[in-house]
């Protein structure tokens, strides 16, 4: 897969701990990387990192501490950097606003800065988020060129941390001969998500304490997606930046097909056809802080040149979550591996150009 680009490589990710990266650490190690990772402890008990244990280089520190990202970097010298380490909640960041911009900002233009200052870094990906656009809450799906933007803190800070990126390309990373592209992946579901303030974990949890879920906003719609979808775009794009095409360093949006764009009860009722214990019941919330109503993405960048596209439909996508918590929760099994064996399977029966 992916040109067996990873085989062998030093690939270093921040936010490792966290539910994407933790999926992500595992399907390099599965490709024949040599991973390093900084990142914060898992906040949630349980978590996804501690339950895969994956055979990487863990280093428990904020990203903030430059001092220490020298060290690692100096020691370390990674050859291909994937920055995932960021304050992900909305709702949190209404409540930690400059733990938001400090992370998310400063956060990246710290991972930036020793990236471009180790000579063994040759290609980056920078997650973002579909939230970094302006949302003018309308029907057609946002494109790569549309302005950055917004309403709460943790969006305003994607959308500053697209513009760090790009002043960074540049201003110095090309000079540097390094390739950095952004990715703007929708809203990432699947197995060992525990955090606050999401709908599935919420669900979950609920679930399987034999609980009713309050839905807040049953209306609202999402590009829902698996995560292995957007980590399939990531590590696409890795391959390309690390060949040295450097017409794929800019930014990318990773959504989820027109099908999969559903609202939160929709979602629910998806989830319900997995584990038949997903009950919820709806309580709008007073005075509750501001959430967009409407967010979808355009890809036909990614899928007219690069050439990705989404493997699992919405449906596929919500079953193998639910089937995911269902059976950690019921008998203790881990179906991460076999989630990611059947994505590959299905990818190779589309015929999909990162298999070869």
């Amino acid at each position: 897969m992916f040109g067996d680009i990873y085989n062998g490589r030093r690939v270093l990710i921040t936010g490792h701990t966290g539910f994407k990266g933790s999926w992500l650490s595992f399907w390099l190690k599965q490709l024949g990387a040599h991973v390093c990772g900084i990142a914060l402890p898992p906040e949630s008990e349980p978590n996804h990192y501690q339950l895969l244990k994956p055979a990487v280089r863990s280093v428990e520190e904020d990203i903030r501490n430059r001092e220490v990202l020298d060290t690692v970097f100096s020691a370390y010298r990674p050859e291909i950097v994937f920055h995932l380490a960021a304050q992900p909640i909305v709702r949190k960041s209404y409540k930690n606003p400059l733990d938001t911009f400090e992370i998310n900002v400063m956060g990246t233009a710290n991972i930036l800065e020793v990236c471009r200052k180790t000579d063994s870094v040759k290609a980056i990906i920078v997650v973002s988020s579909d939230k970094c656009y302006e949302n003018r809450e309308q029907m057609s799906g946002y494109t790569e060129n549309d302005p950055m933007g917004g309403h709460d803190p943790y969006s305003a800070s994607k959308g500053c941390t697209e513009l760090v990126a790009a002043s960074y390309r540049k201003s110095f990373l090309e000079e540097a001969g390094i390739l950095m592209a952004t990715a703007r992946s929708g809203n990432v579901i699947g197995g060992g998500d525990w955090a606050a303030d999401r709908l599935i974990p919420d669900a979950m949890r609920a679930a399987a304490e034999g609980e009713e879920m309050q839905l807040r906003n049953p209306a609202s719609v999402r590009p829902w997606q698996h995560v292995l979808e957007p980590l399939s775009g990531y590590l696409l794009l890795g391959q390309k930046l690390f060949e040295g095409e450097n017409n794929y360093a800019s930014a990318w949006n990773f959504g989820p097909a027109e099908d999969s764009f559903i609202t939160t009860e929709h979602a629910l009722k998806l989830l319900q056809k997995g584990w038949n214990a997903v009950q919820y019941s709806y309580i709008p919330e007073t005075n509750a802080p501001h959430e967009a109503k409407i967010l979808q993405l355009n890809c036909a960048k990614a899928h007219n040149e690069l050439f990705w596209e989404p493997v699992w439909n919405a449906e596929t996508a919500f079953r193998k979550t639910a089937v995911w918590y269902r059976e950690f929760y019921t008998a203790y099994q881990l179906l991460t591996e076999k989630d990611l064996e059947d994505y590959i399977l299905d990818a190779e029966k589309k015929g999909l150009s990162w298999i070869n």
